[in-house]
C-alpha cells in the first residue's frame, strides 16, 4: 500500500456527515417506499419487475440528494405538492428541502473556504474581496450526475458564497481540455474548488494541490469512491487529506454506504482479498445483482424502518446454485456488494430520463 512505499505520505482521513432528510423529502421517501414494496411483493420474479426494481433504487438515490431531481413534471404527485409548496411561499429547488447543499455549505464555511467574505455584503463587494484570496484549504466536490452539479453551482456557490472561486471538470468538458483544467488548479491557489463527476476526475488525475474531498454523491462501488479520494491523496501531497461523506440518515443511502465504510476499514489488511471479491462479483454469473437477490432482501432496501439498520442480517436461498450443485446462501452484504455494478456509466454522464417511469407510478402514497 501507499503507506507502506511512501513514508512522507500525509495521513487521509475519512468521515461521514450525516443530513437529516427534509420534510419534504420524507413525505415524498415514505410514499414511494411503502408503494414498492406492495409491488416488488407481486412483480419482483418477472424481467420486467427487476426493470422496475432498478428504476425504483435510482429514483430513490436522486431523493438522496435533492427533491427537484425526482419531483418533475411527469410525477403523480407534482401538482398536489407544487401547489402545496407555492402556498408556503417556497419551491422544489429552495436549499431548505435539501438537506446536503445546507451540509455542503456549512461544511465549506467550516473549512474557511468562503472566498473572502461572506454574510450581508453585496456580490460585487465580496467578489472583490475574495480575489487573489488562498484559503487554508482546498477541495474537490464529486458527484455523480451533472445536474447535481449545477445546483451546487446556482444554490451554494453563487447563491451562498458567490467569492468562492471554482473550475468545473464533468463529461460536459472536452476531452482535450481536461487537462489543462487540472493544470491550472494545481497552480494557481487562488482556485478554491474543483466541481467533479466520480465517472471524469475519479481515476487517474493528480489533484495534490487540493487537501480537502468531500462527496455529495456516492458511487456504490466502493473502489471509485476509493479512487476519487486518492485524486488528492497521491505523491506530491504534502497536508493530511480529509474526506468528508454526505450521507442521508435513515435511507437506503445510510445503509449502502455503512455496509461500505466496513468494507473499505478491511483494505489495510486485506486489499488484496478485497480485490479478489470484488473481480469475483464481476465474472461470476451467479452473483447477477437483481438476477439473484430474494424478495425478502429487496423488500429490506424499501423498508424505511430498518433503513438505518445493519447490512448483515439477512441471508436465505437465491435459487442458484454453485459448480457443486448447491443452492447458493446470499446474505445483506453480498446484495449490497452487487448494487455497485447496478448502475450503467452513463448514467453519471448523461442526463436520465426518468419521466416515462414516473408517468408510471400510480397510487403513490395509496392515493
Amino acid at each position: 500500500m501507499k503507506e507502506d512505499v511512501l513514508a512522507d505520505l500525509p495521513p487521509k482521513i475519512i468521515q461521514d456527515y450525516y443530513c437529516e432528510l427534509s420534510s419534504l423529502q420524507k413525505q415524498l421517501y415514505e410514499d414511494f417506499a411503502k408503494q414498492q414494496v406492495e409491488e416488488v411483493k407481486t412483480d419482483v420474479e418477472s424481467k420486467e419487475g427487476k426493470q422496475h426494481i432498478f428504476k425504483a433504487l435510482q429514483y430513490m438515490r436522486k431523493l438522496c440528494n435533492h427533491p427537484g431531481l425526482v419531483l418533475q413534471p411527469k410525477h403523480p404527485k407534482y401538482a398536489e405538492i407544487s401547489a402545496q409548496l407555492k402556498k408556503d411561499g417556497t419551491s422544489v429547488w429552495d436549499v431548505k428541502h435539501a438537506p446536503k447543499l445546507a451540509a455542503l455549505t456549512e461544511l465549506l464555511t467550516d473549512c474557511g473556504i468562503t472566498g473572502g467574505g461572506m454574510g450581508d455584503k453585496s456580490e460585487s463587494e465580496t467578489l472583490t474581496m475574495g480575489a487573489g484570496v488562498v484559503s487554508q484549504h482546498r477541495a474537490l466536490i464529486f458527484c455523480q450526475v451533472r445536474e447535481m452539479l449545477d445546483r451546487i453551482e446556482s444554490d451554494v456557490l453563487k447563491a451562498k458564497l458567490p467569492g468562492v472561486t471554482y473550475l468545473r471538470l464533468d463529461g460536459g468538458v472536452d476531452a482535450k481540455d481536461r487537462f489543462g483544467i487540472v493544470e491550472k488548479f494545481n497552480a494557481d491557489p487562488t482556485i478554491d474548488l474543483l466541481l467533479l463527476t466520480t465517472h471524469v476526475g475519479g481515476l487517474g488525475l493528480n489533484l495534490t494541490g487540493a487537501d480537502t474531498v468531500i462527496f455529495v454523491e456516492h458511487d456504490w462501488n466502493p473502489m471509485k469512491d476509493l479512487q476519487a479520494m486518492d485524486r488528492a491523496h497521491r505523491l506530491g501531497q504534502k497536508k493530511v487529506v480529509n474526506v468528508y461523506r454526505l450521507i442521508t440518515k435513515n435511507t437506503l443511502e445510510e445503509k449502502i454506504m455503512g455496509y461500505f465504510t466496513l468494507k473499505s476499514l478491511q483494505l489495510t489488511s486485506r486489499l488484496q482479498t478485497f480485490k479478489l471479491n470484488i473481480a469475483s462479483s464481476i465474472v461470476n454469473q451467479q452473483n447477477a445483482a437483481l438476477a439473484t437477490m430474494n424478495t425478502d432482501q429487496i423488500l429490506d432496501l424499501f423498508n424505511v424502518q430498518t433503513a438505518g439498520s445493519s447490512a448483515s442480517k439477512t441471508a436465505g436461498p437465491e435459487g442458484a446454485l454453485d459448480a457443486e450443485g448447491n443452492p447458493i446462501k446470499k446474505g445483506a452484504k453480498n446484495v449490497l456488494e452487487d448494487l455497485g455494478e447496478l448502475w450503467d456509466e452513463k448514467e453519471y454522464e448523461e442526463e436520465y430520463d426518468m419521466g416515462d417511469y414516473l408517468s408510471s407510478l400510480k397510487n403513490v402514497g395509496g392515493k
